[in-house]
């Protein structure tokens, strides 16, 4: 692994750390206490595991695996939802390799929040031997949510720096049983060191463990819907510092500025890919789809705006598909080494893709004044 993207994930690490995403700060509810759920729990030898857990339906690091273990216990959300009222459908930033993990709205904890549950974060902290010992006493907290039916939240567990999705365990072989963005989702579960989510120090700091816990409030639905469609238009409209953007020093980019910069990237004829394209491109294809499902889902909640959401819904789509054209130049089918045919073809596609992603914007700018709502500046 370069040095960029070593630093890079480290950044990615630290931002999610915080209480919030970096760009701004989500509505989080209150409301009366409830009842916990659970998932079927079965038992095979060594093997313990939590029945019927859905796959990824996004190439998402952050809050897929969150609808995925509350459809476990019973409360279910549309993937396209998910991905729209936690602004990853329609954010775009770096281009680079943390940008998935790092330029997102709101963090993991305060979207579980924002759902309505509360929450318990297992840290892994130390080195040596006091590392292993901590990630042991983790270990035996991830188990013992599993045997209560509660599904886990745990990083670096199947893929790389990632939040992944413990379902089960095997004690004999020690290892966890789960799921991650792109790992497992064509077999009932993949298999991985129950202790590898201590060794992702390399890459990032371990984030270790987060425990969803009982249901203590109530998603605030129309807030969520119209906050996340408030950040969706000022993320898109993000500006640069010109100051900051003078110098050598390397900038992240968001919303249209990084559509801009990465079709620029393409337009320099590299030889090869640009630094986390394609990672970014494998999220971001994906994403952003959800962004049109989302879109259409809300849109007969909202009299005035719907019609707007509906076309607006169009443009994403066809974002999608666009993108979706150019896995053989903007994926990992890509060639190490591209051509200039290879990168006129990838500027092209982003190109149009890019103009989708803005008229998708716009017309979000429309249906939010056409409901009265507020259309965030920076």
């Amino acid at each position: 692994m370069n040095r960029a993207r070593t630093i890079c994930l480290f950044l990615a690490a630290a931002a999610l750390q915080g209480c919030a995403g970096r760009e701004g700060k989500a509505h989080v509810p209150t409301g009366t206490s409830e009842a916990t759920m659970a998932g079927q729990v079965s038992r095979e030898g060594h093997k313990v595991w939590i029945e019927g857990v859905d796959r990824y339906r996004v190439i998402d690091p952050l809050y897929e695996g969150v609808r995925i273990i509350l459809a476990a216990r019973g409360d279910v959300y549309s993937p396209d939802y998910i991905q729209g009222i936690s602004g990853s459908a329609f954010r775009i930033g770096g281009i680079c390799p943390c940008a998935p993990t790092c330029a997102n709205w709101i963090s993991p904890r305060d979207f579980i929040r924002l759902l309505g549950y509360d929450l318990e974060r297992l840290k892994l902290e130390g080195k040596g031997d006091q590392l292993a010992a901590n990630t042991q006493e983790v270990v035996a907290r991830v188990r013992k949510e599993i045997d209560a039916g509660r599904a886990v939240l745990v990083w670096h567990a199947f893929t790389k720096a990632e939040f992944d999705v413990v379902f089960g365990y095997d004690t004999h072989r020690k290892e966890f049983l789960g799921r991650g963005s792109y790992a497992g989702n064509d077999k009932p579960y993949v298999r991985a060191d129950e202790k590898r989510m201590s060794t992702c120090g390399h890459v990032c700091p371990p984030l270790g463990v987060i425990l969803i816990g009982r249901r203590t409030g109530k998603l605030d639905a129309r807030a969520a819907e119209v906050a996340a469609l408030q950040e969706a238009v000022r993320h898109a409209r993000w500006r640069p510092d010109p100051k900051k953007t003078a110098g050598e020093k390397w900038t992240m980019f968001n919303g249209i500025a990084c559509y801009d910069r990465w079709v620029s990237d393409f337009r320099k004829d590299p030889k090869k890919p640009p630094n986390g394209s394609q990672y970014c491109y494998g999220v971001i294809h994906t994403t952003h789809r959800a962004a049109g499902g989302f879109l259409r889902e809300i849109a007969p909640k909202y009299a005035k705006g719907g019609e707007h959401l509906k076309q607006a819904a169009g443009r994403f789509e066809k974002e999608a598909e666009i993108l979706d054209s150019g896995q053989d130049v903007l994926w990992w089918k890509a060639p190490k080494e591209l051509t200039k045919a290879h990168c006129r073809k990838a500027a092209d596609l982003l190109q149009r893709a890019r103009d989708e992603y803005v008229a998708g914007i716009a017309l979000i700018e429309k249906a939010l004044t056409a409901e009265g709502a507020a259309i965030p500046r920076d």
